[in-house]
């Protein structure tokens, strides 16, 4: 495995013992839990008269575009959490959790060029492989006039996540133990428990987490192989357009889609007979983001 350049985010993990990597955690923990209790509370201390639970429902649910706006922002509590543990744990500049800054943008532009192109070949299979046509969302000209919101929010949500799973995470593992093996898992099975959802994917939840613990790993090789967070952010961020804003499940999450699958996301048989062709356009993405990064 070609990881040399995972130097460039292990180098400056300073101060690396795994009590302070557990105390890093708590203080994420802390810092989201905060953050996201006074962001919520001061939409809710805008919101209309009256119309405070009303809101409320809608962010949980996220089934229209101020709800999924105001959920996917909130996200970004996390990295805030993370760049917060990584100063103050760790005496680590912040910025460091992106790689160099120039070669991260680089390769997040290349990544998401071939990412997206594999991403739109996997979403056209999977429309081809499922029993209904996928319905109308959202009208074109309404997901146009929202398109300058959804992508800075989508941004927002996938690059605190891959600050915190793997600028953070999984470059502090790294920098105390040499064992790949356990820097690429660790982090993706902490990033697959955060999408285990039995309350909204039913019995299909751990067959999510699976999945999300396989995109883990490719977003973990594709750090460590770059040594910027570029690549992993493009992937999660080109994923996450096409599953939030392109096609999604009917009902949670699905407030900014253009269109929306004939089920929702507790329809345990048709998440479970898609799920083969989501695996395969990981694997096609990832691919895809392997050679975009050679040339």
């Amino acid at each position: 495995m070609r990881y040399a350049p995972f130097a460039m985010l292990t180098g400056p993990a300073r101060r690396p013992q795994l009590w302070r990597l557990a105390v890093g955690i708590g203080l994420v923990l802390a810092v989201t839990f905060l953050i996201g209790q006074l962001l919520f509370g001061l939409v809710l201390m805008l919101a209309p008269q009256g119309s405070s639970a009303a809101l409320a429902e809608a962010i949980h649910r996220a089934d229209a575009p101020l709800g999924m706006l105001i959920l996917l922002v909130s996200m970004g509590a996390l990295g805030i959490g993370a760049a917060t543990a990584a100063r103050v744990v760790h005496d680590r500049d912040p910025r460091t959790l992106f790689g160099p800054l120039p070669l991260a943008l680089s390769q997040f532009r290349r990544t998401a060029g071939a990412a997206g192109l594999a991403a739109l070949l996997g979403g056209a299979l999977m429309v081809w492989a499922t029993d209904g046509a996928p319905q109308a969302g959202l009208t074109p000209l309404r997901w146009l006039a929202l398109l300058p919101l959804t992508l800075p929010a989508i941004l927002i949500q996938t690059t605190s996540e891959e600050l915190l799973f793997r600028g953070y995470l999984q470059s502090q593992l790294a920098a105390r133990l040499p064992q790949a093996w356990f820097w690429l898992t660790v982090p993706s099975v902490l990033f697959a428990l955060g999408h285990y959802a039995p309350g909204t994917y039913g019995s299909a939840a751990t067959s999510v987490a699976i999945w999300a613990f396989l995109f883990g790993l490719a977003a973990a090789d594709l750090t460590a192989r770059s040594g910027t967070l570029g690549p992993a952010i493009a992937l999660h961020f080109v994923n996450n357009i096409v599953a939030l804003a392109l096609i999604a499940p009917q009902g949670d999450m699905s407030g900014l889609a253009l269109m929306v699958w004939p089920f929702g996301p507790s329809d345990t048989e048709a998440l479970l007979r898609m799920l083969p062709m989501d695996l395969v356009t990981l694997l096609i993405s990832w691919l895809a983001a392997r050679l975009a990064l050679r040339r």
